[in-house]
């Protein structure tokens, strides 16, 4: 799974926290991770430095095997709550979108129970 970390010009984007932001994500997905090729982290701080409750956003999107990305966004006061909330909606999130991939294949015939014009017998 690769991990793609962006800020905006008010968050300093260091090594250091590009790794913290790896290890906090993959935590949080590891049980994910044979579906999800990439990850795209997005930080920003939306005061620019000045405080404020709320002002640290996290977004992530995922790309997912053979279907469309799922994205999930969380606001909190710290970067690192702001990270681990987004991680924590994505993985529920991801999860879903599986879970209702799998439902739907399981719906679908096989092919030893359709007729010759491919209907269902």
């Amino acid at each position: 799974m690769q991990i793609q970390v962006n800020s905006n010009d008010s968050i300093n984007a260091t090594e250091s926290l590009q790794e913290r932001v790896e290890g906090m994500v993959e935590q949080e997905l590891k049980f994910l991770a044979d579906s999800i090729t990439r990850l795209e982290v997005h930080l920003n701080d939306l005061n620019k430095g000045k405080g404020g409750a709320d002002d640290k956003r996290c977004q992530i999107e995922a790309r997912i095997k053979g279907m469309q990305p799922v994205s999930a966004e969380h606001h909190a006061e710290t970067l690192e709550l702001a990270i681990r909330g987004a991680a924590s909606q994505l993985a529920r999130a991801v999860k879903h979108v599986l879970d209702k991939a799998d439902d739907n294949r399981k719906r679908q015939p096989s092919i030893k129970h359709m007729n010759a014009e491919g209907g269902a017998l």
